[in-house]
Parts: structure tokens; sequence; C-alpha cells
């Protein structure tokens, strides 16, 4: 077997799952309650080590289903973070991947080296174990920019939603207020909306027209050059 003359640092992946609670109109992460030392009981990103006979991609599908019970999301990798100190056991270099899902389409169930699996509200994450509060605010400013060219935010959202709801998820996401009536403009001016001829129910105020996303009319606008801008 070769011997390398020098030594080699350790491969992890981390993973960062946004998704929108429609009842609190919150942008939430998921987070795992770490079970072992280091950083014991602190809230981290589902992730681990990469095994030598797989591949990063493969690495962070395996570790979200065994410490959220969490399948069948698309993942992209967000960076690469090589801190010399970023874990105290040795030195580690971690692929971060992000995506974003439908909370309620998935069931999250707490195993392997995680004690709880848990959606926490952006604003309510404090500390985090490693340095993931960097991955974390690396992996926020990307969905920041990405929001405002690509309509990922309807990833996030039921398929049939209100403008209102669409604007409380995109300032959740920007973290700042949006003008209503120049977002409304914008948002349908683009033309990849439906208009339903459906209305909200069960509300007490006056009922909202539901809208749903129009993937198809996306992509034939997108094939054309169009770029989506908000």
């Amino acid at each position: 077997m070769y011997s390398y003359k020098y030594p080699r640092p350790a491969l992890t992946v981390d993973c960062v799952l946004f998704g929108w609670d429609m009842q609190t109109e919150q942008l939430k992460v998921l987070l795992i309650e770490r079970a072992h030392d280091p950083y014991k009981g602190f809230w981290a990103f589902p992730g681990g080590f990469v095994d030598m006979d797989e591949t990063a991609d493969v690495a962070a599908a395996r570790e979200l289903e065994e410490e959220t019970g969490v399948t069948n999301v698309y993942m992209e990798q967000l960076y690469t973070f090589t801190g010399v100190e970023r874990d105290p056991r040795e030195r580690v270099v971690s692929v971060a991947y992000f995506a974003l899902v439908k909370p309620h389409k998935h069931k999250v169930v707490a195993a392997s080296d995680a004690t709880r699996a848990q959606w926490i509200p952006l604003s309510e994450i404090e500390k985090l174990a490693f340095d993931h509060a960097i991955i974390l605010k690396t992996a926020l400013e990307r969905l920041r920019g990405k929001v405002r060219y690509q309509p990922l935010g309807f990833e996030l959202l039921p398929e049939k939603f209100t403008l209102t709801q669409l604007q409380s998820l995109y300032e959740a996401v920007l973290g700042e207020q949006i003008d209503k009536r120049n977002f409304r403009r914008k948002v349908l001016k683009s033309n990849i909306l439906i208009q339903l001829d459906e209305y909200e129910t069960n509300v007490s105020h006056r009922a909202a027209r539901l809208f749903s996303f129009d993937q198809t009319r996306y992509e034939e606008l997108t094939a054309k050059g169009y770029i989506f801008e908000l």
C-alpha cells in the first residue's frame, strides 16, 4: 500500500436545509442536537465524515437520512470550508450543501449521532457547533442572492398561494420590508404566475385570490433568455 509523505485532512459534509412555515410565516432551518462530543448538546447541521468508498454527494444524502430521516432532497454544493481549527478533533475540511424544501413533505426523525432533529426558526438560532454559524451565513447569502434572479421562492410555497404569502416569504428570506405595490407589479409582470379562479378559505379577513407558479412558462421564457428579477 502506498504511504503518503504528508498528513491529510479528514473530509466531512454538512447539509443546510431551508423550509418555510406557512402558519407562522417563518423561514426555518433543519438542525440536529449533537449526541456526542465535541459540542455535545449543541445544535448543528446534519452531516458527518465521508467514507472512503463514497463521493461527497453520496455522503451528504446518507448523513441527512441517517440523522434526520429526510430523503429524496436535491442538494447543491454551497462552499468548501477549510478553516484550520474548525474542528477540535483533527484537521477537517467540510463540503457544505444546501437545499430548499417543504417541511410538511418530510417527516423528521432523529437518529444516528443526533439526539433531536428539528426545524428551528432562523430568527431563533443563536449558538451553533463548530463553524456552522459561518456556514449558515454563507448559505443565507447564497439564498438571498438567488431569490432575486431565480424564482426559488416557489419551491418553498404550497402549490396554491396568495400574493401576500409570496411577499411574506420574500421578506423573510431577504430580511427586509418590500413595497407591496412594486412587488406585486414586478411579480405579475413576470408572466410566470397563473391566476386561479379560487380564493382563500377559512380566513377571518377578506379572502384573497390564489395563484400558482407556471413552471412550463418559466422554462419557455428562460430558453429565450428571460431573467427573473425581483
